[in-house]
């Protein structure tokens, strides 16, 4: 009888709660799975290589053609995914958008979906791995809040202008700051329009490229970094003027 009523009370309690920090990070690591098994799934059939989408290049504009908003709105989520993600398929998707669609409607799919991806994966490092990225990258984090207490927004233009510093890791360092959403989104979006642009119009081509060596060669690389540079020379040139009008 004993043995019953407790098989009894044991049935009717309910399941432990799950930690707060543990439930927080459920979803977008759930997401985070889902998203990587299906890139994986892609890249494993060789979907997401440059050399099988000149292949399937036909067979794709045809989808296109066929179905233009699913089409539209499914690459625009893909994008987003991989930039949240930090999924190395941005430069492809980039390539193949820019050779299936018009050059205004690809170049407002990439800027669009790149900016939202990127203040995605911000907001995630700010609410959800803050702790695990104080821990690992202190000097970091505090050299980016240097820079910005320094330059202000012009200290993120000049970031997402250069080639150099990988995008994902100043997403992920921008979320250690008390820089707005809606102001990273808008400075990523002006910061990243040059590659946009130039890796789009590369699109155009995709049928003769055989990588992206083709597309950012040590002259445009040279010419990127230098346009990285303006927004902090412009920033030194309003203190210069603003320091000799004080005075």
């Amino acid at each position: 009888m004993l043995g019953t009523t407790l098989l009894a009370a044991t049935t009717l309690m309910p399941p432990p709660a799950l930690p707060e920090s543990l439930r927080r990070h459920l979803l977008p690591l759930a997401a985070l799975l889902v998203t990587l098994a299906g890139m994986w799934l892609l890249w494993s059939s060789h979907w997401l290589s440059l050399t099988e989408l000149q292949a399937h290049h036909q067979e794709l504009s045809g989808k296109v053609n066929d179905h233009p908003l699913a089409a539209y709105a499914g690459f625009f989520i893909v994008f987003v995914l991989a930039t949240t993600f930090s999924v190395p398929a941005a430069t492809v998707l980039t390539l193949v958008i820019g050779s299936l669609f018009d050059f205004a409607e690809a170049l407002l799919l990439v800027a669009l979906a790149s900016s939202s991806g990127a203040t995605l994966a911000m907001l995630m490092s700010r609410h959800i791995f803050r702790p695990t990225l104080e821990a690992r990258w202190p000097d970091m984090i505090a050299r980016i809040n240097r820079g910005l207490k320094r330059d202000g927004d012009f200290y993120l233009l000049a970031l997402r202008l250069a080639p150099t510093p990988p995008y994902f890791l100043v997403n992920l360092l921008m979320g250690m700051t008390r820089m707005p959403a809606r102001r990273f989104f808008v400075i990523t979006l002006i910061g990243m329009l040059p590659l946009d642009i130039l890796f789009v119009l590369a699109g155009r081509t995709l049928a003769t490229l055989t990588g992206t060596s083709d597309i950012l060669d040590l002259r445009t690389l040279a010419v990127l970094t230098l346009a990285g540079l303006l927004p902090l020379l412009l920033r030194q040139l309003m203190r210069v003027r603003n320091g000799s009008t004080i005075a």
